[in-house]
């Protein structure tokens, strides 16, 4: 049994479940045959994890998160989640890449957006939503630039799914900041926990306007019934998407053979192609 760690969290949704094991099943048979020996199946809980006693530590020996089995073992920490030394393969975000993972981990591959609209290869981009009027939807700018209608969103409650997300807070904040604005021009903010909760809150009339990822929101209006009740009023700039990594300890051999088991998957276009 293999005693290295995968996992697909980021758009790993109830409703998902079947797809997002069916799509490691694809991803690990390519790793087997690489001669990698990759788990059977991904972790979706703190409890799934292998322990660590005395907890996770830096290449210099520095503490840097606790033991896995300390945590609620029925929820997922990502962070604890990324920072396993027996990370083999999962998906992360920019944001927090940004904010001081990639110290720890190794980029293995950029998946493909050009399914979603606000897509593009690697690159994707935010779907600014607030509640729907009957106006149409705003469609996604053929050139990947940001479309935000200041106008429409000053003095709204803002809400986003986590601080340290590159497609609900961070990718927003930039672009406002390059049009001379900040989020001041809100008048509140508040922290969601997700995507689907931030959709749910202006549905609800908890907010007044989120950033969602386009493949998020794809997703919401496949799965969740608050969506019916939301439009896209402006998208942010389109940026490089959720980058899958791997352990900073992982070998560089097998971080090769990881590059290549994708890449002929994509090639097969049995998964999104890759960057």
């Amino acid at each position: 049994m293999s005693e290295l760690v995968a996992a697909l969290p980021m758009y790993d949704w109830p409703e998902m479940r079947g797809e997002v094991d069916a799509q490691w099943m694809l991803l690990r048979d390519a790793f087997l045959q690489k001669g990698i020996d990759a788990p059977q199946t991904i972790v979706r809980r703190n409890g799934d994890l292998p322990p660590i006693p005395g907890g996770i530590r830096d290449a210099a020996g520095a503490l840097i998160a606790p033991d896995p089995a300390t945590l609620p073992p029925d929820e997922l920490d990502f962070h604890r989640l990324w920072l396993h030394p027996a990370l083999l393969f999962a998906q992360t975000c920019w944001g927090p890449m940004e904010l001081g993972l990639s110290r720890h981990v190794q980029v293995v591959a950029q998946p493909s957006y050009d399914a979603y609209e606000g897509g593009q290869g690697e690159l994707y981009s935010s779907a600014i939503v607030m509640l729907a009027d009957g106006a149409p939807s705003v469609a996604s700018p053929n050139d990947g630039s940001p479309l935000i209608p200041l106008d429409r969103i000053r003095g709204k409650r803002f809400t986003f799914n986590s601080l340290d997300s590159m497609s609900g807070f961070l990718g927003l904040t930039r672009d406002l900041e390059a049009m001379g604005e900040s989020l001041d021009l809100f008048a509140s903010r508040s922290e969601s926990g997700g995507h689907r909760s931030s959709i749910v809150a202006i549905a609800e009339g908890k907010a007044d306007i989120a950033a969602i990822d386009c493949e998020s929101w794809a997703l919401a209006q496949r799965f969740e019934p608050a969506a019916k009740k939301v439009a896209v009023v402006g998208w942010t700039g389109r940026r490089k998407g959720l980058p899958y990594i791997t352990a900073a300890g992982t070998p560089e051999k097998t971080v090769g053979a990881l590059r290549e088991a994708i890449a002929g998957l994509a090639e097969q276009a049995l998964i999104q192609r890759v960057g």
